[in-house]
């Protein structure tokens, strides 16, 4: 069950513009979402601000089973990513 408010702490929602990967509309997501849909073309886009989900007690029951473990693989996903560029980096300095 998806929880009507942040359980961890108080907070202000923020919004964020991005461009729609699909058809390059702008996308406006609000810090509380978990995910927005184009009104352009439709493509579902999901907030990657994870920092609260990786930490907060409540995450699993704020968002719901099936959004947390997806954050989660997103958040792994972006981790390993982060590790490799900065492989590269230090690869390329030597």
């Amino acid at each position: 069950m998806i929880m009507d408010s942040c359980q961890g702490k108080p907070r202000t929602p923020t919004i964020e513009e991005r461009r729609c990967p699909q058809c390059g509309n702008l996308i406006e997501i609000f810090s509380t979402d978990t995910q927005v849909a184009c009104e352009k073309c439709g493509f579902v886009a999901y907030n990657d601000s994870l920092s609260c989900v990786q930490w907060c007690k409540y995450a699993r029951k704020c968002v719901g089973d099936e959004m947390y473990e997806h954050m989660m693989e997103i958040a792994a996903q972006q981790k390993e990513r982060a590790r490799a560029e900065r492989m590269k980096e230090m690869e390329e300095k030597a």
